[in-house]
């Protein structure tokens, strides 16, 4: 039982609230010290404190000093790593890599999948346009041929959950048909497509915006280009790097203006360096430079992912762009849990759904996870336990 603690709900926040888990679910929610018997059960004092719903990643690479990919050891470190800061719901993202790397990764990666550790693979390339590759290899850049989406999707075994795509490339509208015909949320990013274009790739089935406003043709007044089509359609969530360095304040504020915390999705983005500070990193088969926590390519100094953790991009949403905490818990937990279709089981605090919460100071850094009714970080001082009479 936590008690006295802010409850970040899907309504609005709940002060002196409590929460009862048993097992793995919450199992009940209110106000006050009171609300059924309680006896033997541990009740933590969270006076002081902020509760919100475990955050979901649905865009990250590493973190750690671990990545993404082929070691199966290295995705588990980057699970815990982020878990730490509050993801209780991790999609594992690839970058392009070489076709038979990229399948036995995929294959690999599964298995997680299948485990529990993670809730999906998401493709990041090789489908992506040479002129907005960013990070990408543009030499292992490939169209979305029907069979080669087949063959992923094959060794996935259902795990592949988002591809992100170019659909301007030769077959890109065909390939968002042939996703979303498998079940997979086809994602429009690292693209240069006119407004049009974008359009025509929502209307064919396009539900995700890959990291708003990066890898993507600017939005300019006569050629409004994919950003507008996106933010305008109700239909499309669009992701957020928020760590000051992707986007400007007030890039990050239009977007939720322009689109409702119903449909941002804060990101991290992160690659390996992540927790692990600066220095010389490799992105896929690219080196990474990190100065001052931002990461880019050595060669020509692009941005190469983040170094972003979710709790910190959640606390900039409140903290510097004055999104309220429950419309900045919807963009980092309940927003994201349903663009994977799993809003019934987490990305809020509901009765019923999964004890996946982050407990967090006045100050919005993280103090305590709880993962599936588990505590993954311990319950530090000065939260206070006891046995409730």
């Amino acid at each position: 039982m936590l008690r006295h603690a802010r409850l970040v709900l899907p309504g609005g926040v709940v002060d002196d609230g409590r929460l009862a888990v048993d097992g793995e679910w919450i199992t009940e929610l209110g106000s006050g010290a009171n609300g059924g018997p309680h006896p033997g059960i541990q009740v933590v004092d969270l006076t002081g404190y902020v509760v919100a719903p475990g955050f979901v990643d649905t865009h990250v690479h590493g973190g750690g000093g671990a990545s993404f990919g082929v070691d199966l050891d290295q995705a588990r470190h980057v699970v815990d790593f982020h878990r730490a800061h509050g993801t209780t719901t991790t999609i594992a993202s690839t970058v392009t890599m070489a076709l038979p790397d990229l399948e036995r990764a995929v294959e690999g990666l599964s298995g997680l999948v299948q485990d529990g550790l993670l809730a999906g693979i998401h493709l990041e390339g090789p489908f992506i346009s040479k002129a907005r590759c960013g990070a990408h290899d543009p030499a292992l850049l490939r169209e979305p041929e029907e069979q080669v989406v087949a063959r992923l999707l094959k060794r996935g075994h259902g795990a592949v959950k988002m591809v992100t795509l170019a659909t301007e490339l030769t077959g890109g509208l065909r390939a968002v048909r042939q996703l979303t015909d498998n079940g997979v949320i086809a994602a429009l990013g690292h693209t240069d497509s006119s407004y049009e274009q974008a359009r025509e790739a929502i209307d064919a089935g396009v539900t995700v915006a890959t990291h708003l406003f990066n890898a993507m043709r600017g939005l300019h007044h006569r050629e409004p280009g994919p950003i507008a089509a996106m933010l305008e359609s109700e239909t499309v969530a669009v992701e957020l790097v928020n760590d000051g360095h992707h986007l400007h304040d007030a890039a990050v504020e239009l977007a939720f203006q322009a689109a409702g915390h119903d449909r941002v999705s804060l990101i991290t983005d992160a690659m390996s360096a992540a927790g692990a500070g600066d220095g010389r990193y490799e992105l896929g088969q690219l080196a990474v430079q990190v100065t001052d926590g931002v990461a880019r390519l050595a060669d020509n100094g692009s941005i190469a992912g983040s170094t972003l953790t979710m709790d910190a991009a959640f606390r900039r949403a409140v903290l510097v762009n004055g999104i309220a905490l429950e419309r900045a818990a919807a963009a980092a937990a309940t927003t994201p849990a349903r663009v994977l279709g799993i809003g019934d089981l987490v990305g809020s605090l509901e009765v019923g759904k999964r004890a996946d919460l982050v407990v967090l100071d006045e100050s919005l850094h993280v103090v305590g996870v709880m993962s599936r009714g588990r505590w993954v970080t311990e319950v530090p001082t000065p939260l206070t336990t006891a046995d409730a009479p």
